[in-house]
C-alpha cells in the first residue's frame, strides 16, 4: 500500500511528459509549415523579381494585379471558414498556393528596394517574430484581452489603407506602417498562445494537422505583414 502514492506520481509524471512531448511536436509542426511557407514565398518572389521580362509580363496587366490582390484573400477566407469541410491535404495545398501567390505579389520589392534593405527588414522581422512567439508560448498571462484589441486594430488598419488609396498621404502611410508593425508583432504572441492552448493529446491526426495549418497561416500572415511594413519604414527606395 505504501507504494501506491509513488506509483500514482510516476503515472502522472509520465502522462505529463507525454503531453509535453505531444505539444512540442504540435508546435514544431506549426512552425515547420510556417517556415516552409515563408521560404516558398521568398523563392517565388526572388525568381520573379530578378527576372525583368517575367516581372513586366505579370504586372503590366491590371487584371493580374486584381487577381494577386483578391485571390490570396479568398484562399485565406476559404481556409479559415471552410477548414472543417475540407481534407487536411487540401488545406495544405491551399496553404502552399497562398504562400506562392504572396511571393508573386511581393516580387516588385526587388525593384523598389535594395537587397540590403530587404535583408535587414527580413532579419529584424524574424527576430521580432521569434521573440514575441517565444513570449506567447511561455507567458502565464492571458493575452485574450490584448488579442481582441489587436484584431480590432487590424480592421482599423484596413480602413486606413483604403482611405489612403485616395488621399495618398505619405504621413498617413508612415503611421500605418508603424501601427501595423506593432499590431502584427502583438498578434504573433497572442496567436502563439492560442495555438498552444488548442493542443489536445488524444485528438485525431487529421484534425491536428488541419489546426496546424490554420495556425501556421495566421503566424505566416503576421510575419509577412511585419516584414512588409518594416521594409516601408526603412524607405530605401532605389529611385
Amino acid at each position: 500500500m505504501a507504494l501506491q502514492p509513488n506509483l500514482r506520481r510516476t503515472t502522472i509524471s509520465r502522462s505529463a511528459a507525454n503531453v509535453d512531448e505531444g505539444l512540442r511536436q504540435y508546435m514544431l509542426g506549426i512552425y515547420t509549415y510556417m517556415g516552409f511557407g515563408v521560404l516558398l514565398t521568398g523563392l517565388v518572389s526572388y525568381f520573379i523579381g530578378t527576372n525583368e521580362r517575367l516581372l513586366l509580363s505579370l504586372f503590366s496587366s491590371q487584371g493580374m494585379m486584381y487577381l494577386l490582390m483578391f485571390l490570396p484573400v479568398g484562399i485565406a477566407l476559404w481556409l479559415n471558414l471552410g477548414i472543417n469541410r475540407i481534407k487536411a491535404s487540401t488545406a495544405q495545398l491551399l496553404f502552399w498556393v497562398y504562400a506562392a501567390l504572396i511571393g508573386v505579389a511581393l516580387a516588385p520589392i526587388f525593384v523598389l528596394y535594395t537587397d540590403t534593405s530587404i535583408a535587414k527588414a527580413f532579419f529584424i522581422a524574424a527576430a521580432m517574430f521569434g521573440g514575441m512567439s517565444l513570449y506567447g508560448y511561455t507567458t502565464q498571462k492571458d493575452l485574450s484581452g490584448i488579442g481582441s484589441f489587436l484584431i480590432m486594430g487590424v480592421w482599423g488598419l484596413l480602413v486606413a489603407m483604403v482611405v489612403n488609396i485616395f488621399l495618398r498621404s505619405s504621413g498617413l502611410d508612415f503611421l500605418i506602417s508603424i501601427v501595423a508593425v506593432l499590431v502584427f508583432t502583438g498578434l504573433t504572441a497572442y496567436e502563439t498562445q492560442l495555438a498552444k492552448a488548442s493542443y489536445q493529446e488524444d485528438e485525431a491526426a487529421e484534425i491536428t494537422k488541419k489546426k496546424s495549418i490554420i495556425f501556421a497561416l495566421q503566424l505566416y500572415i503576421n510575419f509577412i505583414n511585419m516584414f512588409i511594413h518594416l521594409l516601408r519604414l526603412m524607405n530605401s527606395n532605389r529611385n
